[in-house]
This record gives structure tokens, C-alpha cells and sequence, in this order.
């Protein structure tokens, strides 16, 4: 394995990881927020219990994501110096300003999990929405110096004499890709999380099915997840019209769109080679690519026949891996305008086996489709670190040995995705406890009564 290679996929490995934990930052203090609101409107422990069971969740993704949040910090300068040497005084402002959201966040955090009884509950129910608005922040904050990478501005460069002038901190932040990128990566956040944590919940309402802790958790999850799926596609939308612009490579490799031309079609599915420049097996939808990319149906589309060899992007990776983000977030959105017309007009449905099943075989989907849409932005970028400035291979440290540290931490991280899983775990089974106790009292009476019922009518 060379030492590019292998800086690129410990880079990936880590990215990976993180965001998982970034993504469940951002929202899960919001469905905490929630039931937190709804304890507090109605007097129903079960909406207690839930805000404090999401908020120890909270604060172990949260301690699991600043580790592996670090370490990324660490890697980009230890994998990646000459990219550093440049780009971090361009774009080092999201990163402090990151640093600044994190502390709030923690502090805030903190007045959360040891503040029940003990400050006034509006002030508590508030410091768990800024855990919120600060992981939000965070997230925005990330995702704009990810997207001065793909939209690289706020500088003046000499390719004769690679020089960075005139650098312009504000203008980098706020490059033409942080707007579109920031409100897909929050959209995606809030529906793998929101069918991620309702997921689990129904999975556990299959077995205890009367359970209201994990009745109430699905459905306030499946209420944030929905929205956010149902937005996403907007999102989706104005991105695309954005890299059509600003990166026709990644879009043609998105859509594994070798051949320029107008009217072009939406490819679904497929199989590409890029040896030949065929797809084989897909699906084309005459006109509807040139319409989502420039809002034409006739409008031409650049393919890569129009771009250098030395600069195309792998094709067969970032047209995988978009049509996984596209197939999983669509599923996610039929699974949610379900539940909101089950919530409507079949409330039933709500309890029965075959849509708990839907919504537990739901739980990875958006995890997964942030995954992909990572593999998207990252693959669908090179051969570029900075798009047509700098090559990833120009950035990539000299020293050798780099597969050593990439398989450790894939081992460490391995190993600690499984304690966090089994935290997890305990952490729900626990205060579910008390409810699954209920269940069997109310079984028991049930069973009572029928009885009783029985022998009366023998007699």
C-alpha cells in the first residue's frame, strides 16, 4: 500500500467515524430538547425519562466525538503538511470559531445532565436547546472550511511561484459552496439521526410492544427524521445546481455522464466503465439531468469528455456511492410520509408489527446515505485537495510508514465504536426497565380478568 493511498484512507477511516458522531451531535439534542418541552407541558414522566435516556446519549457521542474530532484535527496536519502550510491561514477562522462553539457546547451540556431540580426548569429545558444550536453551529462551521476545498476563495495565487496573497479569512468562510453544503449536511444529520435513534426504538416495540418509552421515543424520532427527509430533497436539489456550476467533473461523475450534451438524462442505476465510456444496465430519464443541473430541460450538461484525463475524478466510486445516498434518502422519505399518514389517518398502523419492522430495518439507511454523500464530496473532488489549485498527492506528507498508523486506527476506532454501542445499549435497556415492569403488571391484570371472565361464564 502506497503511503498516498494510505493517508487517503486513514483520512477516510477517521472522516467516517466522526461524522457519525457529528451528525447525532447536532439532532439528538433537539429530540432531547423535545420531549424535554413535552414533560414539562404535561407532567408525564415518560417524557422525563426519555429527555434524561437522549441526554446521557448525548454526552457519549459527545465525549466519543471530540476524541475523534481531534484526532482529525491532528491528521490534517501530520498527513497533509504542505496543504496545511497554505490553506491553514486561509482557512483556520471555522476552526477557531469551531473551538468556540464546542466549549459553549459543553458547558451547556453540562448545566443539562446536573440541573434537574436544581435550576428553574425554562432555564434547563433552554441550556439543552443551545447543546443544540452549538452542535449545529459546529457542524456549519466544519462544513464551510470542507467546502472552501471544493469552492476555494478569499485569496490571490501565483501558480508560477506558489504564493497565497491577499487572503481574505471572511470571504474563505463564506465561500459560494458553504450555504449549499451546510443546509444538505443539516438536513442529512436531523433524518439519520431522527431514523436512526427511531429505529432502535422499534426494533424494542417489537418485542414490548405496549411499552410507552419506546412508543413515544419512535414517534417523536420518526417526527424530526420525517421533516428532514422531506426537506432534503430541496437541499439535494440546490446542491446539485450548485457543483453543476462550480465542479461540472464531480457532476458528470456523479451521473457517470462521459459525453457532453443537451438534453441529457438522468442516469438511475447503471454500471459504469470508464475505459470505454459506457454505462451499462441503467436507467436514463430523457432531459431531467439537464433540467436539475440548470433548470433547462435543453440546456447542455458537461461531461468528461470535456475533462483532462489527469483531472476526472473515479467515476465508478462517487456514481456508487451518490446512487446509495439518492436510493437510501428516498426510502427514508416513502418510511416518513407513512408514519405521517398512519399518525393521521391510521393510527393503528402505528403498532403494528410490519411497519416496526420498516422503520428498525430504517435505522442505518441515513447513516449510511451520509456515508455515501461524504464519498460524494471528497472523491468526487480529486484528484484536487483544493479544487484546481493544489493535488492531493502534491499535499501528502514525504515521511513513509503511513499504513502502520492507518491500520491502528482502524483497530482503535473498531474497538471503540463497539463500547459506545454497548453503552448505548445498557443505557436505553435501563430506564426502559421500568416500563417494560408496567407492561407485565398490565399483562398480568389482563390475564387476570380474562380468567375471571372464563370461569364466570362456566359457571
Amino acid at each position: 500500500m502506497g503511503d498516498l493511498l494510505a493517508a487517503r484512507l486513514q483520512m477516510a477511516f477517521s472522516l467516517g467515524f466522526h461524522i457519525i458522531f457529528a451528525c447525532v451531535g447536532m439532532a439528538m439534542p433537539f429530540l432531547m430538547a423535545i420531549a424535554h418541552w413535552r414533560y414539562i407541558k404535561t407532567g408525564d414522566a415518560v417524557y422525563k425519562d426519555l429527555s434524561k435516556a437522549w441526554s446521557k446519549g448525548v454526552a457519549i457521542f459527545f465525549a466519543t466525538g471530540a476524541v475523534s474530532g481531534t484526532v482529525l484535527s491532528f491528521e490534517l496536519g501530520l498527513l497533509w503538511p504542505e496543504f496545511m502550510e497554505h490553506a491553514g491561514p486561509i482557512f483556520g477562522m471555522p476552526f477557531s470559531l469551531e473551538g468556540t462553539a464546542f466549549f459553549i457546547e459543553a458547558i451547556a451540556l453540562g448545566l443539562f445532565l446536573y440541573g434537574w431540580g436544581k435550576i428553574p426548569k425554562w432555564i434547563h429545558w433552554s441550556s439543552g436547546l443551545v447543546v443544540g444550536i452549538s452542535g449545529v453551529a459546529s457542524g456549519i462551521l466544519v462544513v464551510a472550511a470542507n467546502a472552501w476545498m471544493n469552492s476555494p476563495t478569499g485569496f490571490d495565487y501565483d501558480p508560477l511561484t506558489n504564493t497565497y496573497s491577499n487572503i481574505d479569512p471572511i470571504a474563505a468562510m463564506f465561500n459560494p459552496a458553504w450555504f449549499t453544503q451546510a443546509l444538505h449536511m443539516i438536513l442529512a444529520a436531523f433524518t439519520a439521526t431522527g431514523f436512526a435513534v427511531a429505529g432502535v426504538h422499534a426494533f424494542l416495540l417489537i418485542r414490548k410492544p405496549a411499552n410507552r418509552f419506546h412508543q413515544q421515543a419512535m414517534r417523536i424520532a420518526l417526527l424530526v427524521g420525517g421533516i428532514a427527509a422531506f426537506l432534503q430533497p430541496i437541499s439535494g436539489d440546490i446542491s446539485a445546481k450548485d457543483v453543476a456550476v462550480r465542479q461540472p467533473a464531480k457532476l458528470a461523475a456523479m451521473e457517470a455522464h462521459f459525453h457532453t450534451e443537451e438534453y441529457a438524462g438522468l442516469l438511475i442505476g447503471g454500471i459504469p466503465n470508464e475505459e470505454t465510456g459506457e454505462v451499462h444496465y441503467g436507467i436514463k430519464i430523457p432531459g431531467l439531468l439537464s433540467f436539475l443541473a440548470h433548470g433547462d430541460f435543453k440546456q447542455e450538461v458537461v461531461g468528461l469528455d470535456q475533462i483532462p484525463e489527469d483531472e476526472r475524478p473515479p467515476v465508478a466510486v462517487t456514481h456508487f456511492a451518490f446512487q446509495i445516498m439518492v436510493g437510501a434518502g428516498t426510502f427514508l422519505m416513502m418510511v416518513a410520509f407513512l408514519y405521517f399518514f398512519a399518525q393521521r389517518f391510521r393510527p393503528r398502523w402505528l403498532g403494528h408489527k410490519n411497519f416496526l419492522w420498516l422503520v428498525a430495518l430504517s435505522t442505518p439507511l441515513g447513516m449510511l446515505a451520509v456515508e455515501a454523500g461524504w464519498t460524494v464530496t471528497e472523491v468526487g473532488r480529486q484528484p484536487w485537495i483544493i479544487n484546481g489549485i493544489m493535488r492531493t498527492k502534491e499535499a501528502v506528507t514525504p515521511m513513509p510508514g503511513i499504513q502502520y498508523s492507518f491500520y491502528t486506527v482502524v483497530v482503535v476506532y473498531t474497538l471503540l465504536a463497539v463500547l459506545v454501542s454497548w453503552l448505548m445499549k445498557r443505557q436505553v435497556q435501563t430506564l426502559a426497565q421500568n416500563y417494560d415492569s408496567m407492561d407485565e403488571e398490565i399483562d398480568l391484570s389482563q390475564n387476570k380478568a380474562n380468567t375471571k371472565t372464563e370461569v364466570i361464564e362456566e359457571l
